[in-house]
This record gives structure tokens, C-alpha cells and sequence, in this order.
């Protein structure tokens, strides 16, 4: 068979080896859009219980959402599968109207019943994004009270009052919030699991893409929504998890992969001058951070983790590891969000770091385990930080593994220290505010785990001006109010926040259409297209 006669072959296939195909040609069909890309972060595809960058990215491709944020200006909403919505005089009840045209995949229309089951099933699974909505005061034996469909297309959303509406309409417009198709996905429950084992690795939505299927630290392919009437060229997305980001280069040289989407500022500063290739940047809200668990008695005082703070060499990591992926960012609210402190008080200082831990009773230093993902740049900038603390005398022993592996294992607060990322969920303070502010149950079977409850941390203090800001019904002053509490944060939490995100597609010439956005749902593949 000629080349030509094997692409079309492909092409038309329903399924088909991705290895074995590109084993025979090096471009890719026009019909199929190739993506290398670290996907080893991916614990579940389950929208009411994936809580990762990149889960969120592949969610947005195939869920809606009643509301969704403004590619371009994420502040403002704008609506998805919500037609309209309006707010009730004692600002204590939303009601949505649906649109009647949106379609699940499965062919079957969207409802209101089909919403409020989607964010009842969150409160419901309590998994790790539950928090987002569970702050209202909903709970497993109210939601279904609160939440409801009084007609078809008809949603009303009770609130108990302490809460702006407009807040609440951020944290709908989360992944967490994306709405699934309910006969679908209770034709597949098990038990009482509101099928979650069924949809970590299939999905129910109404989105333009449906994934057909994943195989976790291997790929993710998408293919497009047979209920949807717009159709693009595109007919099949392989995100295929390549962890080097050398070889994304190679690929996406070879004609192996049409877009990479890790590539180091050594290798993005090597693709800025080709013809052959596009760059799509954005800033996002991102932030790579050290957590610090407060469980360790270390860690537990203060000026220890002060000293690791003024340790850190944050300038030279970023100019030298990562000038074209990241800048230097030192406070819980990425660049571009309202009230976001962008000053870097925190510099390399080795004196003053030591003067700490003598303070601390530490003056010889001691042994500390560090997990990070093993993808780049991480292993290089924990050396780095293993150098910068050795400096002072803190002796870091490093612990790479898979993104995922990494994140169960903080989940489960079994780290002593971790160099990880943490993206925002939705536009507004609040967003990072609590999930690195409020714990007030720091047991192990509390029902919102925040990061600070992953690190073990309580600062009454630093939680209750966090709820306060929530509550702020002057704009001016709730901005003021962020603006302090980070700073406060800056000095007393156990995150030593070092970098926020600049994200990167690497595209060859001739792909168009890219959409990166400062949330990861944003991301999106709906216009691309292949010359």
C-alpha cells in the first residue's frame, strides 16, 4: 500500500494504533490533531472529582457548564448551557433558564434535572473539588432541596444568605460545575457511586468533543460529539503523554506531533525564530509553589519556614531554568487577578536564612524529604532548591515521581515538603484565598481539604479574614483585604510560592486556532484547524 492510500486508510478508521502508525509515516493526517503533552498528572476524568491542570483542559473539550468565563476576560461570565439567570430580591435564590437546544452526546437533550443532579452528585461523591461548592452550606441531605428543576429548563439554586450570588456564579462556572448527562451516567453507577468508577475514564457531556478513551500516563483521544451540529475539520484529537520534553521537540520536528505543549525555555528559545513554527502564549493562573507540612516539627515553627523562604534563589532559578515558562511570583493570587500582589519580598539571603533556623533552635540544620514531578523543569529546579538549601544547612533529599504520584500522596498528607503547581479554579480571590487560607477541621476525615489542610496548617487569623473578604460587600475594601492577607500569608503560611506559569503551545506551521486561556478550562481545541 502507497503512502497515500494507507493515510486515508487510517483516517478512516475507527480506531487505530497511534504507535504503529506513526511508526510508518512522519506527518500526520490532516484530519487528526496530534498533541505531546505531560498528561501524568490525570488521576480521573470524572468532572465532579478531577481537581488537575490538565484534567480541567480535557474537561472544558467535552463538558459544559451553566456558565463559563470570557476567553478573553475571565472576569466576566457569560453563558454556556445557562440561556439567562437572575438573582431574587433577598439575594437568596438563582434561577436558571436552560437553553433548549444543547444535546448530550448520547443524543439526549440537557435538562434542569440533569443540572441539578450534576452539582448535587458533587456534593454527594465529596471528592476533592466538592469544597468549592460545598461551601454554601450544602450537604448531602440538603442539596437535593436546595438544587432543583422546576421545569425542564427551569433551575433554582437556594442559597442560605451568607454568600454574594455573584461569588456563587464564579464557583458554578469551575470545573466542578460542568454538567453530565444523568441517564448516561446511572445506567453505569455501581453500587452508590453515582457511576464515578464508570466516568473517570469515559464521559457524558455536551461538549463539541467525546472521549473515546484514556489510558492513564499513555494518551487521551477525543473525537468529535455525533450530537453536535458544527463539525470541523478535525475529526479525532490524540493528546499522547510524552514526558521528556526533548522528545515533544523531536516529535513535533519529525511531523510526529502538530502541537507541543511542554517544551523549556531552552527549546522554545530554539523554536522562536523558525518559519516552521507558531508559538501561542498566555499567561496563567498557575503557580509553582514548595508546600510545607506543618506536621513535620520542623516545619511546624515559624522561622523555619521563613529561613526556606529567604533560601530560595528565585531570580536565578527563573533565569536560568525557566526565563520562557515562568516569572517570579511570591504571593497565592496569580498576576492578572483582581487584588493579585505581585511584589517579590523574598530574596536569596543566606545569612539572614541561617540567623532563622538558629532562632529555631536549628542552627546545624536538618534532614528534609522534598517530593516533585519527575517531568521538567521540576527536577531541575529542585536541584537547585537542593543546593540553596544546603546552603544553610537544611539537607533535602529528593523524591521525584509521576505528577499524579505526587499529588495523591499530598492529598493523603504524607509529604514532609513537595515542589508541585496549583492552578485557580474559577476568577476571583477567593479561589486561592480559601484553598490556602481556611482548614477549620484539621482531622483526618474533614470534609473540605484545602491545601492548608493537606499541610496540616490552622492560622484562625489568616482564616478569618479569608471569610470576612468573601463576605466584603464593598469591592474597594474586599480587594484591600486580599491584598493584606497575602502579604500576611507571605510571612506566616508553609508556601513558599516561586513561579507563576506562562503556558506554551508550540505549533508547526499550519495549525491555526489554538485557544490557550489564564484558566485551564479555557484551553480549548474547538477552532483548530490544519493546512
Amino acid at each position: 500500500m502507497h503512502r497515500r492510500a494507507f493515510l486515508a486508510a487510517a483516517s478512516a478508521a475507527s480506531l487505530f494504533s497511534y504507535d504503529a502508525l506513526t511508526a510508518a509515516f512522519a506527518e500526520t493526517p490532516k484530519t487528526i490533531l496530534v498533541v505531546a503533552q505531560q498528561l501524568d498528572n490525570v488521576t480521573s476524568l470524572d468532572p465532579q472529582e478531577s481537581f488537575e491542570v490538565t484534567a480541567a483542559e480535557i474537561s472544558t473539550n467535552i463538558y459544559q457548564k451553566l456558565l463559563r468565563p470570557d476567553p478573553e476576560k475571565p472576569e466576566i461570565l457569560r453563558g454556556d448551557l445557562a440561556e439567562s439567570w437572575t438573582v431574587s430580591d433577598d439575594r437568596k435564590l438563582i434561577t436558571f433558564k436552560l437553553r433548549q437546544d444543547a444535546v448530550f452526546a448520547s443524543g439526549t437533550p440537557v435538562t434542569a434535572e440533569d443540572a441539578a443532579f450534576s452539582l448535587a452528585r458533587a456534593v454527594k461523591l465529596n471528592k476533592s473539588p466538592a469544597f468549592i461548592i460545598n461551601q454554601f452550606g450544602f450537604t448531602r441531605d440538603n442539596v437535593e432541596e436546595r438544587i432543583r428543576a422546576t421545569d425542564p429548563h427551569t433551575l433554582t439554586v437556594a442559597l442560605d444568605g451568607t454568600a454574594s450570588p455573584a461569588f456563587v456564579l464564579y464557583c458554578l462556572s469551575a470545573n466542578v460545575g460542568s454538567i453530565v448527562d444523568k441517564k448516561t451516567v446511572m445506567q453505569h453507577a455501581s453500587g452508590d457511586d453515582l457511576g464515578n468508577n464508570w466516568l473517570k475514564q469515559n464521559s457524558a457531556g455536551s461538549g463539541a468533543w467525546v472521549l473515546r478513551s484514556w489510558k492513564p500516563s499513555e494518551s487521551a483521544i477525543l473525537e468529535p460529539s455525533a450530537a453536535q451540529a458544527k463539525r470541523g475539520p478535525i475529526r479525532r484529537i490524540i493528546l499522547r503523554h510524552v514526558v521528556d520534553p526533548s522528545a515533544q521537540l523531536l516529535l513535533l520536528r519529525q511531523g510526529d506531533a502538530d502541537i507541543a505543549r511542554n517544551l523549556t525555555t531552552e527549546q522554545l528559545r530554539a523554536l522562536q525564530d523558525d518559519a516552521g513554527f507558531t508559538l501561542v502564549r498566555k499567561a496563567a493562573a498557575s503557580l509553582m509553589l514548595i508546600q510545607l507540612n506543618v506536621a513535620h516539627p520542623n516545619l511546624a515553627k515559624p522561622e523555619v519556614r521563613q529561613a526556606i523562604k529567604w533560601a530560595v534563589d528565585y531570580q536565578g532559578i527563573q533565569g536560568n531554568i525557566a526565563q520562557l515558562t515562568h516569572t517570579v511570583h511570591q504571593s497565592f493570587l496569580p498576576a492578572g487577578f483582581p487584588a493579585a500582589v505581585t511584589d517579590t519580598p523574598f530574596r536569596k539571603d543566606v545569612a539572614k536564612a541561617k540567623a532563622l533556623l538558629a532562632q529555631a533552635g536549628l542552627p546545624d540544620g536538618f534532614e528534609l524529604v522534598m517530593d516533585h514531578y519527575s517531568a521538567q523543569p521540576y527536577p531541575d529546579i529542585a536541584q537547585a532548591l537542593q543546593a540553596n538549601l544546603a546552603e544553610i544547612g537544611i539537607r533535602l533529599r529528593l523524591l521525584p515521581g509521576e505528577n499524579r504520584q505526587v499529588l495523591t500522596k499530598t492529598r493523603a498528607r504524607q509529604h514532609e515538603a513537595a515542589l508541585t503547581a496549583w492552578g485557580a479554579d474559577y476568577f476571583d480571590p477567593n479561589s486561592n484565598a480559601e484553598a490556602f487560607g481556611i482548614n477549620p477541621d484539621n482531622g483526618p476525615d474533614a470534609r473540605n481539604r484545602t491545601l492548608a489542610w493537606r499541610n496540616s496548617w490552622q492560622d484562625q487569623d489568616i482564616a478569618a479574614r479569608t471569610e470576612a473578604a468573601l463576605h466584603e460587600p464593598d469591592a474597594a475594601k474586599r480587594l484591600a483585604m486580599y491584598e493584606a492577607l497575602q502579604r500576611d500569608s507571605m510571612e506566616r503560611s508553609p508556601f513558599v510560592f516561586m513561579l507563576q506559569t506562562t503556558n506554551t503551545a508550540a505549533c508547526r506551521k499550519g495549525v491555526t486556532g489554538v485557544r490557550l486561556g489564564t484558566l485551564s478550562d479555557a484551553n480549548t481545541y474547538d477552532s483548530v484547524r490544519k493546512a
